[in-house]
C-alpha cells in the first residue's frame, strides 16, 4: 500500500510557515513481512498505588505526611481521614499512634523522596506476583527489572539489560508469550480523603508495551488492567522509517541525549522535564535521571509538581521532541473475561488462602502475546526524486518530438562533423593561398618571341621530368 502525504494546507509546514518551500511531497510504503522468530517487547507494569499505607514509618509520616495528604500543615491528622478509618478500628488506632509526634525526635537528615524511599514503600513484586509463565515455562521476579516512573517503583519484563538475555518467540497466539497473575494489594492502598491533581481513584495496574531502547512513559502511554478479569493483549510489531531534513522532520536515534544513549520521543520528554525541574527547583523527581539531589516533600508540593504541570499545559518551545528516523512500536488489541468463575472460586480460595471477595477485588491475570509472527513496515519515501524527474523529461521528449538518447547523440555527432568540415575547409584555403604566392615568386621571366626564333632548341628524348615549380613555370 502507498499513501501520499502533501504539505499541510494554509502554507504551514510541520515546523513553521517560513520553510514551506522546503516541504516535499512524501509517500508511505506499507508492507507486511513474516519472520521465523521475533524479539519479545519489553513490558513495564506499575501498581496504580505508589506507596503502601501500612509500611509508613513515623519518620516517613513526619516528613512526607503533608505531601501525601495524610496530615495538615501543622502535622496533625486530617479529621476527614480519621472518619474514613473508623470502619477499621485496628488501622485507626495504628494511624493515631503513628501520627502522635509529641515524644518523637525527628532525624537530622532526611533523604527526600528518593529511589530508596520509593523502593522501601512501594509494592514489591515478590508479594504481588502469584504466578508467571513465558512460552509455557515458569518465570519469576528475577526475570523483571525495577524501574521508577511517576507511579513509583515499577517492574520491567525482558528489559534486555546486561546479564538479561533478550527473549524471543517463535509462535503467535496465547500461550506463546507472557502470562502473569498479580495481587494488587488494595488493602494497602493510601486512603483517599479528597480530590487533588495527583489523586487516582483506580485500582489495578498500568502496563506499557515498548521496545527495549525506549524508556517507559507509563503515565501517558500505558493501558489499564483491572482486578477480577483476565486481560488478553494481542500485539503486532510495527517498524517505521521516516525521512530526515530537508524532506522530513525526524532525528537519528544514534544522536543520543544527555541522560539516554539512544534517542526516542519518550527519552526526549523525560530529558526535557528533568532539565526543566532541575533549572527551576534545583532538584529532581524520583523518576528523573541525573545526579541532582532528590526533591524533598516540600519541593515536590511547592515547586516540582506545579512546574511539571505548567510545562505540560503551556504551549512553549522548551520541549521540542522530533520523531526518530527509525522507530519500533506495538499495536494492541485488548479483550477480557471475568475471573474467577463460580467453579474455580473455591479452588482459588484454598490455593491462595483468600476469600472470593478478596480474589475478585485484587487478583488479575495478564496475557500478552503476538497475534502472528509478522511485522508491519511503514517506510516514508520521497514521492518525486531526481531520477524520476530525468526519466519524465526523456519520456516527454520521446512522446512529443520523437526524440531519444540516440537522437541526441546523433545530433552531437552531426554538429561535430559539420564543425570539423568547416575547419578543414578553412585550413585548406589558407595553405593553398600560401603556396601560390611562393610559386609565382620563383618563376623566370618569359623570353621574347623574337629572340626565341633565332636559336635552335634541342630537347633530349629522355628528358627527366621537372618539379612542380618547373612545370608551372
Amino acid at each position: 500500500e502507498s499513501q501520499i502525504h502533501s504539505p499541510p494546507e494554509g502554507g504551514n509546514s510541520p515546523s513553521s510557515s517560513d520553510n514551506f518551500q522546503m516541504t516535499c511531497w512524501l509517500i508511505s510504503n506499507i508492507s507486511d513481512s513474516w519472520s521465523r522468530q521475533l524479539p519479545f517487547p519489553a513490558v513495564t507494569l506499575c501498581n496504580n498505588n505508589p506507596l503502601r499505607f501500612p509500611r509508613l514509618s513515623k519518620g516517613d509520616l513526619y516528613y512526607a505526611g503533608h505531601w501525601l495528604g495524610l496530615l495538615l500543615p501543622n502535622r496533625t491528622a486530617r479529621p476527614l481521614l480519621t472518619e474514613l478509618l473508623r470502619a477499621d478500628e485496628a488501622r485507626l488506632r495504628w494511624f493515631a499512634k503513628l501520627a502522635d509526634f509529641r515524644l518523637f525526635l525527628p532525624p537530622r537528615h532526611y533523604e527526600g523522596i528518593s529511589a530508596d524511599f520509593m523502593d522501601r514503600l512501594g509494592h514489591q513484586l515478590e508479594d504481588m506476583l502469584l504466578s508467571c509463565k513465558y512460552r509455557g515455562e515458569l518465570c519469576g521476579p528475577h526475570n523483571f527489572s525495577a524501574v521508577f516512573t511517576k507511579y513509583g517503583k515499577c517492574y520491567m519484563f525482558n528489559s534486555g539489560e546486561e546479564g538479561r538475555p533478550l527473549l524471543t518467540t517463535v509462535k503467535g497466539g496465547t500461550g506463546n508469550g507472557l502470562e502473569i497473575m498479580l495481587d494488587i494489594q488494595q488493602d494497602e492502598y493510601l486512603p483517599i480523603w479528597g480530590e487533588t491533581e495527583e489523586t487516582t481513584f483506580e485500582a489495578g495496574v498500568k502496563v506499557q508495551i515498548h521496545s527495549q531502547s525506549e524508556p517507559p512513559f507509563v503515565q501517558e502511554l500505558g493501558f489499564g488492567v483491572a482486578p477480577g478479569f483476565q486481560t488478553f493483549v494481542a500485539t503486532q510489531e510495527q517498524r517505521l522509517t521516516y525521512l530526515p531534513p530537508p524532506w522530513g522532520e525526524c532525528r537519528s536515534p544514534e544522536l543520543g541525549l544527555a541522560f539516554f544513549p539512544v534517542y526516542s520521543v519518550t527519552a526526549c520528554r523525560i530529558d526535557c522535564e528533568t532539565r526543566y525541574i532541575v533549572e527551576n527547583c534545583n532538584c529532581r523527581m524520583v523518576h528523573m535521571p541525573g545526579d541532582a539531589p532528590f526533591c524533598t516533600p516540600e519541593q515536590y508540593k511547592e515547586c516540582a509538581e506545579p512546574a511539571l504541570s505548567l510545562l505540560a499545559e503551556k504551549d512553549s518551545n522548551y520541549c521540542i521532541c522530533r520523531t526518530p528516523c527509525n522507530l519500533t512500536r506495538y499495536n494492541k488489541e485488548l479483550s477480557m473475561v471475568k475471573i474467577p468463575s463460580k467453579t474455580s472460586a473455591k479452588y482459588l480460595e484454598k490455593k491462595f488462602n483468600k476469600s472470593e471477595k478478596y480474589i475478585s477485588e485484587n487478583i488479575l491475570v495478564l496475557d500478552i502475546f503476538f497475534e502472528a509472527l509478522n511485522y508491519e513496515t511503514i517506510e516514508q519515501k520521497k514521492a518525486y526524486e531526481v531520477a524520476a524527474l530525468l526519466g519524465d523529461i526523456g519520456g516527454q521528449m520521446g512522446l512529443f518530438i520523437g526524440a531519444s538518447i540516440l537522437t541526441i547523440l546523433e545530433l552531437f555527432d552531426y554538429l561535430y562533423e559539420l564543425i570539423k568540415e568547416k575547419l578543414l575547409d578553412l585550413l585548406g584555403k589558407e595553405e593553398e593561398d600560401g603556396s601560390h604566392e611562393e610559386n609565382v615568386s620563383t618563376c623566370d621571366p618569359v623570353p621574347n618571341h623574337s629572340e626565341s626564333l633565332s636559336h635552335t632548341v634541342t630537347v633530349p628524348l629522355q628528358a627527366p621530368l621537372g618539379t612542380l615549380e618547373e612545370i608551372a613555370c
